[in-house]
């Protein structure tokens, strides 16, 4: 099991339908949706922020850079 993290909820994430402390089956799942989720906040959201994709043992953690 892996967890999908973000690390600091701005108030963009808070209004968005994502979650955070996701939890999927397989590594290459919790990649995936990680990434995906990073490209969407970057594209959608206010653009006062940047999110990255850091893993971290069995989680994927987004961070603000």
């Amino acid at each position: 099991m892996f967890t999908i993290v973000v690390e600091k909820e701005c108030g963009c994430f808070k209004r968005s339908d994502f979650e955070n402390n996701v939890a999927v089956e397989s590594k290459d799942e919790a990649l995936t949706k990680s990434l995906e989720m990073v490209n969407h906040m970057n594209e959608e959201f206010c653009g006062k922020h940047k999110f990255k994709v850091e893993e971290a043992e069995d989680s994927f953690v987004i961070k603000m850079q």
